[in-house]
């Protein structure tokens, strides 16, 4: 890619990329993503996740502590 974007950083990852990357196991992704609380894209029969939206999900779940 000439976007600039480093070829080993995919945009998207499987379910057990993403399931590992969150510290999560893949049933909890699973159920995560089945109940739409989980940012995700569907290509063809394959469930993908983006790397932008799963940090932005994190985000949202933070509770606590001081915003500054």
């Amino acid at each position: 890619m000439s976007d600039g974007t480093p070829a080993s950083s995919p945009l998207l990852l499987t379910p057990k990329q993403a399931a590992s990357a969150l510290a999560i196991s893949a049933r909890k992704l699973w159920s995560l993503t089945a109940s739409g609380e989980m940012p995700h894209l569907r290509i063809g029969r394959a469930v993908r996740y983006p790397v932008g939206d799963l940090r932005q999900w994190i985000d949202d779940q933070k509770k606590g502590g001081d915003d500054r």
